[in-house]
């Protein structure tokens, strides 16, 4: 059986992915989608650079790099308030708290709004440690294509929920935009590789 638990390391890139507990829908509107990732960069932008995200009705997707000890450091001295010492022994299980203050925060806002009560998300999200080019590369095509993968669009351009459109725009955004044109060449062989990328295989927890 396949380990989704691995610990979080500074610099190591992971695919992060969480999914709705039982049948529920993780989000029901557009605001609840927005809110989520207001949610996102307050918990995980301190500590974690994000290359691609795809949010569905029922499950999410992430392509993340942890920041460096030097930067965890600040992040963790900025939330306890403190100059408390973030030791490396410490890291992944702080790293992985922060994760769970974004579902927990999220879960409750949305209970709140729509009378519910319990779990919203499984209780242990799945991390994938990404180790080759190769795999960035596709990880990066396959979550913009889970709502095509799904069925929920025909052109992965459709949906509204993805990083998909920020690497076309010229908006500020918070994710690490230029780094992945730079990969692909420039934003038109972004493009062109999504266009032309045949949707196969599946994604590492579909």
């Amino acid at each position: 059986m396949k380990n989704y638990e691995i610990p979080l390391s500074p610099e190591n890139y992971y695919h992060i992915y969480n999914h709705a507990n039982g049948s529920d829908n993780l989000f029901l509107n557009s605001e609840n989608y927005r809110y989520f990732l207001q949610r996102y960069a307050t918990f995980i932008n301190p500590i974690a650079d994000t290359f691609a995200y795809c949010l569905m009705p029922n499950h999410i997707h992430f392509l993340i790099r942890i920041k460096a000890e030097p930067d965890l450091q600040k992040a963790y001295e900025y939330k306890k308030q403190s100059r408390e010492k973030l030791l490396e022994e410490d890291i992944s299980n702080y790293l992985s708290r922060e994760f769970a203050s974004l579902f927990s925060s999220y879960s409750q806002a949305f209970n709140r709004q729509n009378g519910r009560k319990g779990s919203l998300f499984n209780p242990n999200f799945k991390r994938k440690l990404v180790e080759t080019d190769k795999y960035f590369t596709q990880l990066v095509y396959y979550i913009h294509a889970n709502p095509v993968h799904h069925g929920f669009v025909k052109d992965l351009s459709a949906w509204n929920y993805s990083s998909y459109h920020a690497f076309l725009s010229r908006k500020q955004t918070n994710l690490q935009r230029d780094e992945v044109l730079n990969w692909f060449g420039n934003v038109d062989s972004f493009r062109t590789f999504h266009e032309g990328m045949p949707l196969t295989g599946k994604l590492d927890f579909d």
